[in-house]
Protein backbone atom coordinates (compact mmCIF):
# COMPACT_ATOMS: atom_id res chain seq x y z
CA UNK A 1 0.00 0.00 0.00
CA UNK A 2 1.00 3.45 -0.93
CA UNK A 3 1.41 5.70 1.86
CA UNK A 4 1.42 10.01 1.11
CA UNK A 5 2.60 11.52 4.01
CA UNK A 6 3.83 15.29 4.77
CA UNK A 7 7.09 16.15 7.05
CA UNK A 8 8.22 19.35 7.92
CA UNK A 9 11.58 20.69 8.80
CA UNK A 10 13.07 23.92 10.15
CA UNK A 11 15.06 25.28 7.53
CA UNK A 12 18.08 27.55 8.50
CA UNK A 13 18.70 30.03 5.29
CA UNK A 14 21.98 33.04 5.20
CA UNK A 15 20.97 36.73 4.96
CA UNK A 16 20.91 36.54 1.04
CA UNK A 17 18.66 33.19 0.71
CA UNK A 18 16.33 35.01 3.47
CA UNK A 19 15.78 38.01 0.78
CA UNK A 20 15.33 35.70 -1.99
CA UNK A 21 12.86 34.05 -0.35
CA UNK A 22 11.08 36.72 0.48
CA UNK A 23 11.38 37.86 -2.67
CA UNK A 24 9.50 34.32 -3.69
CA UNK A 25 6.74 34.33 -1.16
CA UNK A 26 5.74 38.01 -2.18
CA UNK A 27 5.66 37.26 -6.02
CA UNK A 28 3.76 33.80 -5.31
CA UNK A 29 1.47 36.50 -3.42
CA UNK A 30 0.61 38.91 -5.91
CA UNK A 31 0.69 36.64 -8.84
CA UNK A 32 -2.23 34.73 -6.77
CA UNK A 33 -4.07 38.18 -6.95
CA UNK A 34 -3.61 38.87 -10.22
CA UNK A 35 -4.95 35.88 -11.15
CA UNK A 36 -7.74 36.02 -9.06
CA UNK A 37 -8.73 39.54 -10.77
CA UNK A 38 -8.36 38.52 -14.30
CA UNK A 39 -10.52 35.16 -13.25
CA UNK A 40 -13.21 37.02 -11.73
CA UNK A 41 -13.09 39.69 -14.42
CA UNK A 42 -13.36 37.44 -17.43
CA UNK A 43 -16.81 35.97 -18.67
CA UNK A 44 -17.55 32.72 -17.43
CA UNK A 45 -17.01 31.05 -20.96
CA UNK A 46 -13.35 32.30 -21.64
CA UNK A 47 -12.45 30.95 -17.87
CA UNK A 48 -10.30 28.49 -19.20
CA UNK A 49 -6.74 26.71 -17.63
CA UNK A 50 -4.97 27.07 -21.01
CA UNK A 51 -5.93 31.15 -21.01
CA UNK A 52 -4.74 31.20 -17.39
CA UNK A 53 -1.80 29.92 -17.98
CA UNK A 54 -1.00 31.91 -20.87
CA UNK A 55 -1.82 34.98 -18.98
CA UNK A 56 0.79 33.89 -16.53
CA UNK A 57 3.36 34.12 -18.92
CA UNK A 58 2.67 37.33 -20.14
CA UNK A 59 2.20 38.50 -16.54
CA UNK A 60 5.90 37.36 -15.89
CA UNK A 61 6.94 39.23 -19.27
CA UNK A 62 4.98 42.56 -18.07
CA UNK A 63 5.90 42.87 -14.60
CA UNK A 64 9.69 42.17 -13.69
CA UNK A 65 9.59 41.50 -9.90
CA UNK A 66 7.19 38.02 -11.04
CA UNK A 67 10.51 36.58 -12.80
CA UNK A 68 12.04 36.40 -9.14
CA UNK A 69 9.60 33.19 -9.21
CA UNK A 70 10.89 29.82 -10.74
CA UNK A 71 8.31 28.70 -13.98
CA UNK A 72 6.94 25.29 -12.10
CA UNK A 73 6.59 27.27 -9.06
CA UNK A 74 4.78 29.79 -10.54
CA UNK A 75 2.70 26.63 -12.33
CA UNK A 76 1.88 25.50 -8.99
CA UNK A 77 -0.09 28.76 -7.78
CA UNK A 78 -1.79 28.02 -10.94
CA UNK A 79 -2.72 24.43 -10.27
CA UNK A 80 -3.57 25.60 -6.39
CA UNK A 81 -5.48 27.91 -7.90
CA UNK A 82 -8.44 26.07 -10.00
CA UNK A 83 -7.94 23.31 -6.86
CA UNK A 84 -9.42 26.25 -4.77
CA UNK A 85 -12.07 26.56 -7.37
CA UNK A 86 -13.09 22.78 -7.57
CA UNK A 87 -13.05 22.54 -3.98
CA UNK A 88 -15.38 25.69 -3.80
CA UNK A 89 -18.01 24.16 -6.43
CA UNK A 90 -18.32 21.02 -4.58
CA UNK A 91 -18.83 22.64 -1.16
CA UNK A 92 -15.44 21.51 0.68
CA UNK A 93 -14.45 25.26 0.62
CA UNK A 94 -15.33 28.93 0.62
CA UNK A 95 -14.40 30.70 -3.21
CA UNK A 96 -10.99 32.19 -3.08
CA UNK A 97 -9.78 35.03 -2.00
CA UNK A 98 -7.34 38.03 -2.15
CA UNK A 99 -4.16 37.51 -0.04
CA UNK A 100 -3.55 40.57 2.25
CA UNK A 101 0.82 41.33 2.59
CA UNK A 102 0.28 40.94 6.36
CA UNK A 103 -2.50 38.70 6.50
CA UNK A 104 -1.12 35.25 4.26
CA UNK A 105 1.37 33.17 4.54
CA UNK A 106 4.48 32.80 2.18
CA UNK A 107 4.41 29.91 0.65
CA UNK A 108 6.78 28.46 -2.44
CA UNK A 109 6.16 25.27 -4.05
CA UNK A 110 8.61 22.94 -5.26
CA UNK A 111 6.65 20.71 -7.33
CA UNK A 112 9.23 18.22 -8.54
CA UNK A 113 11.23 16.03 -5.98
CA UNK A 114 13.98 15.66 -8.42
CA UNK A 115 14.76 18.84 -7.90
CA UNK A 116 15.26 18.74 -4.41
CA UNK A 117 18.86 17.10 -4.21
CA UNK A 118 18.26 15.82 -0.64
CA UNK A 119 21.70 14.65 0.84
CA UNK A 120 21.88 14.06 4.53
CA UNK A 121 25.18 15.48 6.39
CA UNK A 122 24.85 13.74 9.82
CA UNK A 123 22.02 12.78 12.08
CA UNK A 124 21.25 16.16 12.85
CA UNK A 125 21.32 18.21 9.72
CA UNK A 126 20.07 17.71 5.74
CA UNK A 127 21.16 20.02 2.84
CA UNK A 128 18.57 20.63 -0.30
CA UNK A 129 18.68 22.97 -3.22
CA UNK A 130 15.86 25.41 -3.53
CA UNK A 131 15.69 26.99 -6.86
CA UNK A 132 16.90 30.33 -7.47
CA UNK A 133 17.72 30.20 -3.53
CA UNK A 134 20.38 28.01 -3.40
CA UNK A 135 21.45 24.67 -1.38
CA UNK A 136 19.69 25.56 2.37
CA UNK A 137 20.57 23.58 5.23
CA UNK A 138 17.33 21.84 7.21
CA UNK A 139 17.01 19.83 10.42
CA UNK A 140 17.12 16.26 9.87
CA UNK A 141 14.92 14.97 12.32
CA UNK A 142 13.62 12.10 10.71
CA UNK A 143 14.77 9.85 7.97
CA UNK A 144 13.68 10.50 4.23
CA UNK A 145 13.96 8.13 1.18
CA UNK A 146 16.87 10.01 -0.12
CA UNK A 147 19.78 7.39 -1.66
CA UNK A 148 20.46 4.04 0.15
CA UNK A 149 17.27 4.91 2.47
CA UNK A 150 14.52 4.72 -0.41
CA UNK A 151 13.05 1.68 -1.48
CA UNK A 152 11.32 0.34 -4.49
CA UNK A 153 8.54 3.08 -4.40
CA UNK A 154 9.70 5.71 -1.54
CA UNK A 155 10.82 9.02 -2.48
CA UNK A 156 10.39 12.54 -2.11
CA UNK A 157 7.54 13.83 -4.55
CA UNK A 158 7.63 17.68 -3.69
CA UNK A 159 8.34 20.05 -1.63
CA UNK A 160 6.74 23.18 -0.43
CA UNK A 161 8.84 26.53 1.89
CA UNK A 162 6.40 28.27 3.83
CA UNK A 163 7.34 30.86 6.10
CA UNK A 164 5.63 30.32 9.86
CA UNK A 165 5.84 33.15 12.78
CA UNK A 166 9.48 31.54 13.79
CA UNK A 167 11.19 31.19 10.64
CA UNK A 168 11.62 29.62 7.20
CA UNK A 169 10.37 25.86 7.36
CA UNK A 170 10.27 23.08 4.80
CA UNK A 171 7.48 20.70 4.19
CA UNK A 172 8.61 17.78 1.87
CA UNK A 173 6.06 15.14 0.16
CA UNK A 174 6.63 11.64 1.25
CA UNK A 175 5.50 8.67 -0.44
CA UNK A 176 6.43 4.85 0.80
CA UNK A 177 5.35 1.80 0.94
CA UNK A 178 4.10 0.09 4.04
CA UNK A 179 2.55 -3.18 4.61
CA UNK A 180 -1.60 -3.67 5.05
CA UNK A 181 -2.52 -3.14 8.37
CA UNK A 182 -4.08 -5.86 10.18
CA UNK A 183 -7.53 -6.21 11.87
CA UNK A 184 -7.01 -4.35 15.04
CA UNK A 185 -8.52 -7.07 18.00
CA UNK A 186 -8.99 -4.61 20.90
CA UNK A 187 -12.11 -3.03 22.19
CA UNK A 188 -14.32 -0.70 20.79
CA UNK A 189 -15.28 3.10 22.38
CA UNK A 190 -17.16 6.06 22.52
CA UNK A 191 -15.55 9.28 22.40
CA UNK A 192 -17.15 12.93 23.69
CA UNK A 193 -15.53 16.06 23.00
CA UNK A 194 -16.01 18.38 25.52
CA UNK A 195 -14.13 22.18 27.00
CA UNK A 196 -13.77 21.52 30.53
CA UNK A 197 -12.69 17.53 29.16
CA UNK A 198 -10.67 17.14 26.16
CA UNK A 199 -11.96 13.92 25.42
CA UNK A 200 -14.11 11.40 27.61
CA UNK A 201 -13.95 7.83 26.47
CA UNK A 202 -16.65 5.68 27.46
CA UNK A 203 -13.98 3.30 29.74
CA UNK A 204 -14.59 6.11 32.42
CA UNK A 205 -10.87 7.92 31.90
CA UNK A 206 -10.32 11.25 30.77
CA UNK A 207 -7.84 13.26 28.34
CA UNK A 208 -6.83 16.41 30.15
CA UNK A 209 -3.98 18.50 28.86
CA UNK A 210 -2.59 21.97 30.63
CA UNK A 211 -3.18 25.52 29.19
CA UNK A 212 -1.53 26.12 26.13
CA UNK A 213 0.26 29.14 27.30
CA UNK A 214 1.25 29.58 30.99
CA UNK A 215 0.26 32.30 33.10
CA UNK A 216 3.29 34.77 32.43
CA UNK A 217 2.73 33.73 28.87
CA UNK A 218 -0.85 34.71 28.74
CA UNK A 219 -0.41 38.42 30.36
CA UNK A 220 2.39 39.08 27.58
CA UNK A 221 -0.43 38.30 25.22
CA UNK A 222 -2.71 40.33 26.51
CA UNK A 223 -0.19 43.43 27.27
CA UNK A 224 0.44 42.93 23.59
CA UNK A 225 -2.96 42.46 21.96
CA UNK A 226 -3.89 46.21 23.80
CA UNK A 227 -0.32 47.58 22.13
CA UNK A 228 -1.93 46.19 18.52
CA UNK A 229 -4.92 47.85 19.38
CA UNK A 230 -3.90 51.02 20.47
CA UNK A 231 -1.51 51.38 17.49
CA UNK A 232 -4.09 50.27 15.33
CA UNK A 233 -6.10 53.10 16.29
CA UNK A 234 -3.78 55.58 15.90
CA UNK A 235 -2.77 54.31 12.22
CA UNK A 236 -4.56 56.57 9.54
CA UNK A 237 -6.56 54.62 7.27
CA UNK A 238 -4.64 54.15 3.72
CA UNK A 239 -1.53 54.52 5.69
CA UNK A 240 1.37 52.35 5.60
CA UNK A 241 1.97 50.12 8.75
CA UNK A 242 4.57 50.99 10.61
CA UNK A 243 7.60 48.60 11.78
CA UNK A 244 6.65 49.02 15.92
CA UNK A 245 3.02 47.73 14.24
CA UNK A 246 4.39 44.88 12.44
CA UNK A 247 7.24 43.71 15.79
CA UNK A 248 4.27 43.72 17.53
CA UNK A 249 2.16 41.69 15.79
CA UNK A 250 5.15 39.32 15.06
CA UNK A 251 5.66 38.64 18.73
CA UNK A 252 1.60 37.94 19.19
CA UNK A 253 1.93 35.73 16.01
CA UNK A 254 5.08 33.17 17.81
CA UNK A 255 2.91 32.97 20.94
CA UNK A 256 0.10 31.89 19.33
CA UNK A 257 2.03 29.25 17.12
CA UNK A 258 3.71 28.22 20.12
CA UNK A 259 0.08 27.18 21.54
CA UNK A 260 -0.71 25.74 18.42
CA UNK A 261 2.23 23.53 18.26
CA UNK A 262 2.04 22.42 22.27
CA UNK A 263 -1.82 21.50 21.08
CA UNK A 264 -0.52 19.54 18.25
CA UNK A 265 2.10 18.17 20.31
CA UNK A 266 -1.04 16.53 22.74
CA UNK A 267 -3.56 15.61 20.00
CA UNK A 268 -0.38 13.59 18.38
CA UNK A 269 0.61 11.85 21.64
CA UNK A 270 -2.78 11.43 22.96
CA UNK A 271 -4.59 10.01 19.65
CA UNK A 272 -1.55 7.49 19.03
CA UNK A 273 -2.25 6.40 22.25
CA UNK A 274 -6.33 5.99 21.75
CA UNK A 275 -5.32 3.96 17.84
CA UNK A 276 -3.20 1.79 20.13
CA UNK A 277 -5.83 0.49 22.49
CA UNK A 278 -9.14 0.70 20.83
CA UNK A 279 -9.55 -1.26 17.69
CA UNK A 280 -13.10 1.13 17.07
CA UNK A 281 -13.99 4.42 17.97
CA UNK A 282 -17.60 6.06 17.89
CA UNK A 283 -17.13 9.90 17.95
CA UNK A 284 -19.82 12.01 18.15
CA UNK A 285 -20.40 14.16 15.27
CA UNK A 286 -20.70 17.51 15.97
CA UNK A 287 -21.17 20.47 13.51
CA UNK A 288 -18.64 22.57 14.45
CA UNK A 289 -19.06 25.50 12.08
CA UNK A 290 -22.59 26.05 13.12
CA UNK A 291 -21.27 25.45 16.93
CA UNK A 292 -18.99 28.47 17.14
CA UNK A 293 -21.11 31.12 15.01
CA UNK A 294 -22.22 34.60 16.53
CA UNK A 295 -24.99 35.00 18.15
CA UNK A 296 -24.58 38.99 17.50
CA UNK A 297 -27.85 39.33 15.78
CA UNK A 298 -29.27 42.59 13.89
CA UNK A 299 -30.42 45.57 15.10
CA UNK A 300 -33.74 44.77 14.93
CA UNK A 301 -33.31 41.18 16.56
CA UNK A 302 -30.12 41.52 18.82
CA UNK A 303 -28.65 38.28 20.44
CA UNK A 304 -28.89 37.65 24.00
CA UNK A 305 -25.79 36.68 26.11
CA UNK A 306 -23.57 37.74 23.11
CA UNK A 307 -20.36 37.99 25.03
CA UNK A 308 -20.37 34.71 26.99
CA UNK A 309 -20.87 33.23 23.52
CA UNK A 310 -17.92 34.35 22.39
CA UNK A 311 -15.85 33.16 25.14
CA UNK A 312 -17.54 29.46 24.71
CA UNK A 313 -16.80 29.67 21.08
CA UNK A 314 -12.77 30.42 21.72
CA UNK A 315 -12.83 27.52 24.10
CA UNK A 316 -14.09 25.28 21.26
CA UNK A 317 -11.64 26.30 18.22
CA UNK A 318 -8.88 26.19 20.88
CA UNK A 319 -9.86 23.13 21.56
CA UNK A 320 -9.33 22.53 18.10
CA UNK A 321 -11.56 19.29 17.89
CA UNK A 322 -11.55 18.66 14.06
CA UNK A 323 -8.21 18.27 14.19
CA UNK A 324 -7.93 15.81 16.56
CA UNK A 325 -10.65 13.27 14.88
CA UNK A 326 -8.91 13.87 11.63
CA UNK A 327 -5.15 12.39 13.36
CA UNK A 328 -7.44 9.77 15.12
CA UNK A 329 -9.10 8.69 11.83
CA UNK A 330 -6.05 8.17 9.65
CA UNK A 331 -3.89 6.94 13.09
CA UNK A 332 -6.59 4.02 13.31
CA UNK A 333 -7.27 2.95 9.78
CA UNK A 334 -3.76 2.94 8.47
CA UNK A 335 -1.31 2.29 11.38
CA UNK A 336 -3.50 0.09 13.90
CA UNK A 337 -6.25 -1.05 11.09
CA UNK A 338 -9.02 0.13 13.39
CA UNK A 339 -11.84 2.88 12.17
CA UNK A 340 -13.69 5.55 13.27
CA UNK A 341 -17.28 6.26 12.92
CA UNK A 342 -19.54 9.22 13.14
CA UNK A 343 -22.68 8.84 15.63
CA UNK A 344 -25.21 10.35 17.45
CA UNK A 345 -25.28 11.42 20.77
CA UNK A 346 -27.13 8.48 22.16
CA UNK A 347 -25.14 5.77 20.52
CA UNK A 348 -22.20 6.65 22.56
CA UNK A 349 -24.25 5.17 25.35
CA UNK A 350 -25.88 2.75 23.45
CA UNK A 351 -29.13 3.68 20.93
CA UNK A 352 -28.94 6.13 18.49
CA UNK A 353 -28.68 6.35 14.72
CA UNK A 354 -25.55 7.19 13.00
CA UNK A 355 -24.92 10.69 12.09
CA UNK A 356 -22.18 10.44 9.22
CA UNK A 357 -19.93 8.33 7.37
Amino acid sequence: MKRQRGHKARLYLTPSQLTAAEDQGHAARVMWNCLHSWWTMLPEGKRTPAAADEAIRQGRKDLDFLGALPAQAAQQVLKTYLRAWVNCWEGRARPPAFKARFCSRMAIDIPQGRDLQIVPLNRRWGRMWAPKIGHVHFRWTKDLPVGKRAGKLDKVTGARLVRESDGWHVVFRVQAEVVDPTPHTGPTVGIDRGIAKPLAPSDGTFREHSPWLTPGETKRLRRLEKASARKRHARKKGERTSRRLARVCNQIAQLRAKAKRRAADWQHKTTTGIAETFSRAGVEGLAITGMVKSVKGTMEAPGRNVRQKAGLDRSIAGEAWGRTVTLLEYKMAEREGGEVKYVGIKSLYGTATRVGP
